[in-house]
């Protein structure tokens, strides 16, 4: 397994994180419903029966049902993932919080038999920057600083990079752009803390925000994103990544020059060389 070196960087406070999961209410756990379809959906267009499936997730009690007969497991540092046991594993929901997103990874191909399937869903870029922009631009004009306040969710580009650096086979990232509605800023936070998506960064402020500091970014938010009823949209960027675990039985690219058929032909044209 992957540990991460003592002396690296933390981005994530683990203690905070883990209160704001504690505080998690059942009904704010829209995001882990759709992201639970999502899988669902990707596997049934998979020809395939898995039969030692693993769902590594910080809600055991949400995603204990969505894969039958996987084995669930909490979303640490260190997985409790035997190598090559699985033919399935699931991270749900769980990576943008991750201080070694690689090591996360790593952790779960080296889980897998060969040519088993990866499936993870988590939170990306575009994720939240609605909230990003406008507490970011408040905090500036009221207090002459910024502090960290949502993390730096990677982008759907860098996370399939991730999948490649970590040895899956025919890696694919896709996403699912949500939107949800709220009366104001406070209604939205409410709910992020509801969810378990509270400010949980390591280097976060220690002590509480003026609230001119949120009313100045109430402000911002409706003057830049307000629907027509004045509601308050909030992006959710769900990122889907699959990979597989390398094996021999597996499609290979053709080596260059390789090709039987001409271009040309297939296109029922005639085959022109480039300018100078």
């Amino acid at each position: 397994m992957r540990i991460p070196p003592q002396d690296t960087p933390k981005l994530v406070d683990s203690t905070a994180r883990a209160a704001y999961r504690r505080r998690i209410q059942p009904d704010a756990l829209f995001l882990h419903d759709a992201a639970i379809d999502e899988v669902q959906d990707r596997l049934s267009m998979v020809n395939r029966t898995f039969t030692a499936p693993a769902v590594v997730t910080p809600l055991p009690q949400v995603w204990g049902g969505a894969v039958p007969g996987a084995q669930v497991i909490q979303d640490a540092e260190v997985l409790e993932l035997e190598p090559a046991a699985h033919d399935l594993v699931v991270h749900a929901m769980g990576l943008h919080w991750a201080n070694d997103p690689v090591g996360q990874l790593i952790q779960c191909r080296r889980a897998l038999k060969p040519d088993g399937l990866f499936l993870a869903v988590a939170l990306g870029g575009e994720t939240l920057h609605e909230l990003r922009a406008t507490l970011g631009q408040a905090e500036v004009e009221v207090s002459g600083g910024l502090s960290p306040r949502i993390a730096p969710m990677a982008e759907i580009r860098d996370l399939g990079g991730l999948l490649q650096r970590a040895g899956f086979a025919l890696p694919v990232a896709d996403n699912v752009d949500l939107r949800a509605e709220y009366r104001d800023i406070w209604h939205l936070m409410r709910d992020l803390r509801a969810m378990g998506e509270g400010n949980a960064l390591h280097a976060r402020l220690r002590h509480p925000t003026r609230r001119a500091v949120f009313q100045r970014a109430q402000e911002l938010y409706h003057s830049s994103f307000a629907t027509d009823l004045g509601r308050l949209p909030a992006t959710f960027d769900l990122i889907c990544l699959t990979g597989w675990s390398p094996d021999e039985s597996q499609p290979k690219p053709l080596r260059p020059g390789s090709a039987t058929a001409r271009l040309a032909d297939a296109l029922k044209t005639k085959e022109g060389k480039l300018s100078d």
